[in-house]
Order: C-alpha cells, then structure tokens, then sequence
C-alpha cells in the first residue's frame, strides 16, 4: 500500500534522504602533516533530520538554560489529549496544538496566580509520539514552584494546603486536570462553531450544534491525563532540569539506539509495554516497513510551527525583568551562579580531524549547499522514491 503524504511532508522526507550526500556539495580538508584527504558532504539542517539535530538540541539549552536559577525547584507539568481526539487533531494540527499550548498555559496560570500568589512562568515543548509511534499529542512543561508575589516585594513558594506536607509542592494535579479540561473544550467549540477546523467525513456532524453538544459532553466523561512531577530528591538541579525536554525538540521521534532491524520489509525497534498494572518493560515491536514510516511522518509538524514555547515571565519580552527580579528577591547565596560544562558556542563548527595524525585537518574548499529548488529539479531527485521505505532517513551516515 502506498500512502500520500502531504507536499509538506514529501519535502522534508526529501531534504533529509539527501542529507549529506554529493548532491548537497562538500567541505574538503587535508591534513597539514601527512597530506590525508577528506571529503564531508553538507547536511540539509531540517529540524526533524536524525543527522542534523545535535547543533539544534545544543543552541535551545544553551539559549534556555539561563531562565533556570539555583536554589528554585522546579515542576515538569504534562498536560495530555484523550486518544479519542486524536484524528480531529491529525486533520487540524497547526490549529489544535496551538489551542493544546494554550489550554495548559491558563490552567497553570490560573493555579498559580490564584494558590500561589506569585508571578507564573512556565516553558512549553510539544511532544506528539509514543514509544510506538503512534499520535499521543501532549505538552511537558518546566515551572518554577515559586516566584515574585503578585503583591508586595518578596519571594512566594507554593505551598500545599496541608502545613504538614513536606515535599515540593505545585498545585492540586485534579484540580489542575479539570480546569485544562474546561479550557480545551472551550476553544475547540469556539473553533467548530466559527469554522477554523476541517470537519470531513464522519467529523461533519460536528456542524450540527446538537451533535457538537453531545460529543462534547461524551468527551469530558473520557479520561484526561495530566500529572505533575517534583523535583528528584527534594530540590532541583539547574543543570539537569532542561536537559531532559531537549530530546524532544529535533530529530524525529525514535534514535537509531531502538532500531533492532530492517529486514525484507520489515522493521523491529524497542518500545515499553503497554500492560498496565505491571512494572515497565521494553520489548520488541515489529511494522512493515511502510507502516514504520507512515508513522514517523505523523510527527512532523506543520511548516513554521513552533514546538518550544515560553509563557508567563519566561516570554521573550519579559524574561530579562522578571530573571532579574527573582535575583533581588532570593536569598544572595541561592542564586549564586552554578559552573556548568562549557560548551562550544552556538553555531560554531568543529573541524574533523585526521584519523592518522589526530590532528585538526585543513580547510581546502567549501562549496555550499544549493538552494533546494535546484536541488529538486536535478533527475536524481525525480527518481527517487519517496514512498519507499525510508528506513536510511534515521540511520547514521559516514562523514
């Protein structure tokens, strides 16, 4: 069976077929003591490319890593749709995952503001997958448990309403499930009743106020998962607090780790169980090949969306003020700053080395990458096969 997919999709499954190979041209280098020669071909940087994502994943931590501060703990929040609306989703996704973002940012927003009496901020990264592949749209947010109050000038922690809580504390996990409940189902009838969804097939009922209603109704009844999880052991770790989003951000949704095989059609990769009631185990899951990369290709997003989104003190425009009155706030010896790892700096290139000598080797020539309409109208392009198993799409390349 051949699946279509949309132009969007075609083009980035195109993009990252050719990723390093001759047809995006080459760097070439020598070595400067034994003369070694080497070729390394331009990579198509697309944001869902397995090859291009390291660079990417780098420049988000380094560009986020500064809203974290020493001495806060913070809350990692995941707000999750029901399976039931999955396909309305796939056929609406630029406009319902903006509504996901935006759901879960006021009900966070509601909590805090109104529990904890302080200025919220969160961070945002949409995630869409499964261990399996398969459409799971939810949201994991980063959330500081405390803030600037929202009167007076001092520093205010959430608080649990049980003075004899001891452990970190956010906000009331069933509360907060409800009110994102109430606030997605608000904008999806908002968005049917003013026509912005593609209501085809057997969602064309939806048209019909009466049937709108008793879907809604029989919607909220379904459960919607949303957990908060503390910091580990008590209290947080800059350093690690991001790190663990960032494997969201690029590459696709499985790493060449899980990939068992790809055989006479056939794919075999690692995923967790789905048995509920017992303790996690992974074992092997087998798709055809097709089916392997009509899945994978259900995680790319729409062109220009973004997946990483910051809210409340957090937003790009009001960051720097609000970071820096935290600093104010906090005890002098909590927000000392923490040495980190250094790291290249953003964009840099790191020169190959030469495998003989281990030493860095010589720029001789860069031709750079074509555009990509020159590079779709060559005949090696128009031969491709773009619903072939495109098992090679996250399989590593030699440089």
């Amino acid at each position: 069976m051949r699946h279509r997919f949309a132009h969007h999709v075609r083009s980035v499954l195109s993009k990252i077929l050719l990723c390093r190979t001759p047809v995006l041209k080459e760097r070439r280098y020598r070595c400067p003591q034994c003369d070694y020669r080497s070729v390394v071909y331009n990579s198509c940087t697309d944001r869902n490319c397995p090859e291009c994502s390291g660079a990417r994943r780098r420049d988000w931590l380094d560009g986020t890593s500064q809203l974290v501060l020493p001495g806060v703990n913070y809350f990692q929040v995941v707000f999750t749709l029901p399976d039931k609306l999955s396909p309305l989703v796939l056929g609406n996704r630029r406009e319902l995952y903006n509504l996901l973002f935006l759901a879960a940012w006021r009900a966070l927003n509601h909590f805090l503001r109104r529990n904890g009496k302080f200025q919220p901020a969160a961070l945002m990264v949409l995630h869409t997958w499964n261990q399996r592949l398969e459409h799971h749209p939810h949201i994991h947010a980063v959330a500081p448990g405390g803030g600037p109050a929202l009167e007076g000038d001092e520093w205010m922690t959430s608080k649990h309403p049980d003075p004899s809580y001891r452990k970190p504390y956010l906000v009331n996990v069933e509360e907060l499930g409800r009110v994102f409940q109430r606030r997605f189902m608000y904008g999806l009838r908002r968005l049917v009743r003013q026509g912005e969804l593609k209501l085809e097939g057997e969602w064309s009922k939806l048209h019909d106020p009466a049937e709108l209603k008793r879907w809604c109704q029989e919607l909220q009844t379904t459960d919607w998962n949303v957990y908060v999880e503390g910091p580990q052991h008590g209290q947080s770790k800059p350093a690690h607090v991001l790190k663990y989003l960032t494997r969201y951000l690029t590459g696709g949704p499985i790493g060449d780790t899980r990939i068992l095989r790809d055989e006479d059609g056939w794919v075999q990769f690692l995923a967790r169980s789905k048995d509920k009631g017992r303790p996690q185990r992974v074992e092997p899951v087998e798709l055809r090949g097709t089916e392997f990369v009509r899945r994978w290709a259900l995680h790319i997003l729409p062109k220009g969306f973004i997946r990483s989104r910051r809210y409340g003190g957090y937003h790009t425009t009001k960051s720097q003020a609000y970071l820096q009155r935290c600093r104010e706030l906090l005890p002098p010896d909590t927000v000392k700053i923490e040495e980190e790892p250094k790291t290249p700096p953003a964009g840099e290139r790191t020169e190959p080395e030469c495998p003989h000598c281990h030493v860095p080797l010589e720029s001789i020539s860069k031709t750079p990458r074509p555009s990509w309409k020159q590079v779709f109208e060559i005949e090696v392009y128009r031969s491709a096969a773009i619903y072939c198993p495109l098992l090679h799409l996250l399989r590593s390349r030699p440089p």
